[in-house]
């Protein structure tokens, strides 16, 4: 299994296939229906890498994958812009996960 890279710039697409992740730059909803597509009918992609602003423009699809789906596990992360999350996001998806306070 392999990762993919659906992003919505060339510098994150480049950064990533310099450490050898294959992927895609999408800037409207048919090119990122037509790859999302691709990726989950191909049973070698095992995580899907998504930049955050392109998970922020298609929630629906993101979240039915994560909830309908065993595979591709879809993680979303930051693009040369840095992240949207606050900075002690870690901490509060612990807390929420544990129920306890750190």
């Amino acid at each position: 299994m392999y990762m993919y890279l659906l992003s919505d710039n060339i510098d994150t697409l480049t950064g990533m296939r310099l450490v050898g992740v294959d992927g895609v730059v999408v800037h409207d909803q048919e090119a990122f229906s037509a790859k999302l597509s691709e990726v989950l009918e191909n049973p070698e992609i095992g995580i899907l890498l998504i930049t955050e602003e392109l998970s922020n423009q298609f929630p629906e699809e993101i979240r039915d994958i994560k909830l309908n789906r065993r595979l591709p596990l879809v993680v979303e992360i930051p693009d040369r812009h840095g992240s949207d999350r606050g900075a002690d996001f870690i901490t509060q998806y612990v807390n929420e996960a544990i129920g306890l306070k750190l």
